[in-house]
């Protein structure tokens, strides 16, 4: 073949990617209303951790519907599970969540923190609409697959529990996710951006004191207190902080204080700890020198002490091919098509944001887009939304811990953010919870969908950027193997 037929037929394949990939964005489109509709109904059953039978049953309801075979109960939770489509290689999967936050009850499109449910649970990460654009990727795939007549198996992989609980981590330590090619994922945010970055390796437990009662006045030397136990073992871990590396966090919540009495010595006493580091051995080293602590504070109170192993997830590791496939693909669905009043409803919540809040989206802004003059970086940092996708940066800088992260371990992974939220404001709050039903996050829903099957597209139709994939993931993790952190007696709870 010639060099202008070589050209010609690239130029050719181009096209037809492109025709392909509008088809598969129209199928999504066309398939909008089962997709928000589930979306808004997961918003109103807010569940958290493994507890999410009304949530996961919407997933049910669209998969089946769209002719996806689906494995129920996978990895030990009652509501997990793995619908798939298709025969043969690649394998692609795509995760998705439908976990909420408790205490983060909120009325949808107010502008204040009002609870629907007091002390209730929220969507105040967005969960809703994350776990339903993985659905709406893979049925947006799938059809196209099934009108082209193109080979390969597709898997769309419901995970509870991202928050704290990390379903997903469960789910590895079953082989849930063994045999895949390929892995996608995303997240919402105020920004959108490929996910070149990494996150923390952690490790979770409770640490049980038990102590002896007595009378606090009449005969305080019969008691052990277990409270002071739980307070030995948080001042210790202060000492601690000094001696970490700076990149590592360690918090900490009592989730049982002893009772309401001052008078009783307190006989009982719970702690539950998060123990982060940028990887996972650094999290184990810095988790067994907590365990230590705890049992000096409770040696040095004469107190016994109980731990109970909660859950762990790795650090994720990016694919640089796929993340940048990713990248390709954001670029071609391009920014959220929002209107004037749909930029304006953002207000309500970007009126919110603190003067500190304000001042870090003006520093992120200039330091993503160097080339803008002062006033084009003013101008997008007080806009409501951040339409403009952030450019993709790959660094080993982490913050925050997520599941994929199990993930990324056992094969190529991808993952990026789909900035719906208002910009400015944090996960795990109010306002993306009240933001949960908006048309903008049912706009996000749908881009983030169709970014996913996109790539999924580039990886069914383009054999090397598997291949590339498959070099960079064991170039990355040669000489390192995932090795199960969470104890085979420890299930889901």
């Amino acid at each position: 073949m010639s060099a202008v037929e070589i050209s010609a037929a690239n130029e050719t394949k181009e096209s037809t990617g492109v025709d392909d990939k509008q088809r598969i964005m129209q199928i999504i489109e066309d398939k909008s209303q089962e997709f928000i509709e589930a979306a808004d109904h997961i918003w109103g059953t807010p569940e958290t951790r493994f507890a999410v039978k009304e949530s996961v049953q919407q997933h049910y309801k669209v998969l089946e519907q769209e002719g996806f075979e689906v494995e129920k109960g996978v990895g030990h939770m009652g509501y997990a599970y793995v619908a798939t489509w298709g025969s043969g290689r690649p394998v692609i999967g795509i995760t998705g969540e439908y976990d909420a936050l408790g205490g983060l009850s909120q009325v949808a499109d107010l502008g204040e923190h009002k609870p629907l449910v007091e002390g209730g649970n929220g969507q105040g990460c967005g969960h809703n609409i994350l776990g339903m654009a993985a659905v709406a990727a893979g049925v947006g795939i799938k059809t196209f697959m099934e009108e082209k007549g193109i080979k390969g198996t597709i898997k769309v992989f419901g995970c509870p529990a991202e928050e704290s609980g990390y379903g997903k981590a469960f789910m590895a330590r079953d082989g849930v996710f063994d045999g895949l090619d390929l892995a996608l994922s995303w997240h919402p945010s105020d920004v959108t951006q490929a996910w070149g970055s990494s996150s923390l390796a952690v490790l979770q437990a409770y640490f049980d004191f038990t102590g002896v009662p007595a009378h606090a006045a009449a005969a305080p030397e019969l008691g052990r207190s277990a409270l002071d136990a739980a307070e030995l073992m948080n001042v210790g871990v202060q000492f601690l902080r000094e001696h970490m590396i700076d990149a590592a966090r360690v918090h900490y919540a009592f989730i049982d204080a002893g009772g309401e009495s001052a008078n009783v010595v307190q006989s009982h006493a719970r702690l539950y700890y998060f123990v982060r580091a940028p990887r996972m051995d650094q999290a184990q080293d810095l988790f067994k020198r907590v365990e230590k602590i705890a049992q000096g504070a409770a040696l040095m109170t004469e107190t016994q002490v109980k731990e109970e192993f909660d859950a762990a997830c790795y650090n994720f590791i990016p694919n640089h091919p796929l993340t940048e496939a990713v990248d390709r693909n954001l670029d071609l669905v391009g920014p959220l098509p929002l209107d004037q009043q749909e930029l304006d409803y953002e207000r309500r919540y970007t009126d919110t944001v603190p003067e500190a809040g304000k001042q870090r989206v003006l520093s992120r802004t200039k330091e993503a887009f160097p080339d803008l003059t002062d006033e084009e970086v003013r101008k997008m940092a007080e806009s409501t939304m951040a339409l403009k996708k952030y450019p993709l940066v790959f660094t080993d800088t982490a913050s925050g811990s997520t599941d994929v992260g199990d993930v990324s371990w056992q094969t190529p992974t991808a993952q990026f953010s789909g900035g719906f939220e208002p910009q400015g404001t944090s996960a795990h709050s109010w306002q993306w919870a009240a933001n949960g039903k908006s048309s903008v996050a049912h706009k996000g829903l749908l881009a983030a969908g169709k970014t996913l099957a996109l790539t999924a597209y580039d990886a069914f139709t383009d054999p090397d950027l598997v291949k590339a994939a498959k070099e960079d993931f064991d170039k990355t993790f040669a000489g390192q193997e995932y090795k199960v952190v969470i104890p085979d007696d420890v299930m889901p709870h």
